[in-house]
């Protein structure tokens, strides 16, 4: 791929026309390397770097495809301030709802679901990436109008757990009712998550960070209401913090 369009993978645009986004920075392409042990989907990634990188690249136990570039060339491909001198490109998944991505995507009962609607945040999604993969047996669906989980601030800030959380996108809330049977939410009158009704269902619906869940789609799913007890002071917790609570008490 010619540098110019490495360039323009920070648009996602051109990460949906070209299929591929972006991997930066040492700690990611290790993460990358470690994954793509594991996930067969993660093949053809083509690796820039600096003269700086290059034995350390050549040694990488991965089979990437290793390009050396200079300092200039890597400032205009790089999405930071200050490059490392290291970007990975990386096909893009096929995350469409219903795509069948082999060892990637097994859907077994076992595996719950949490749904973001229209997240908007990257910093907040590419928490919640880290944290269900640190807990595991967690896929994550998304709606329309999400951030993109491959925008660049988001994979820095999944510190490389994009890479290990089954994801699907443009997952449309009317559509949940045929997949599932049970849902839960967050609300300030519902049961506490510490009880032990909270691990019984199938999806846990999040809303946007400003508007939540709309109404109307919870009475439609029939979901039930669950709170995180807290001493009161303010009135919401951050979308983040709350899934993070959430997949904490759920892996108990």
């Amino acid at each position: 791929m010619k540098l110019d369009d490495v360039k323009k993978l920070h648009q996602k645009k051109y990460r949906t026309q070209l299929g591929y986004y972006l991997v930066e920075g040492e700690h990611l392409v290790l993460e990358l390397q470690k994954a793509a042990k594991k996930r067969s989907y993660i093949k053809n990634v083509s690796l820039y770097v600096t003269e700086e990188y290059q034995d350390w690249a050549n040694q990488l136990d991965a089979n990437f495809s290793v390009s050396t570039i200079n300092k200039k060339q890597m400032a205009h491909i790089s999405n930071t301030e200050t490059p490392q001198g290291l970007v990975a490109c990386v096909p893009l998944p096929q995350l469409s709802q219903q795509d069948k991505l082999g060892d990637q995507l097994v859907y077994e009962q076992s595996i719950r679901s949490i749904y973001l609607h229209e997240v908007q945040d990257p910093g907040n999604l590419g928490t919640i990436l880290r944290t269900l993969a640190w807990f595991g047996n967690f896929r994550l669906l998304l709606s329309p109008n999400s951030v993109d989980p491959f925008n660049p601030k988001v994979v820095r800030a999944s510190m490389g757990a994009i890479f290990h959380v089954p994801i699907e996108l443009g997952v449309e809330l009317s559509d949940l009712q045929s997949r599932f049977n049970k849902f839960a939410y967050l609300d300030m009158q519902g049961t506490e998550v510490n009880n032990h009704t909270f691990s019984n269902y199938d999806c846990y619906l999040f809303g946007n960070e400003a508007r939540g869940v709309p109404s109307e789609a919870l009475s439609d799913c029939d979901a039930d209401p669950f709170t995180i007890a807290g001493s009161g002071s303010i009135d919401s917790l951050n979308l983040a913090s709350a899934v993070n609570i959430c997949a904490y008490q759920l892996s108990l």
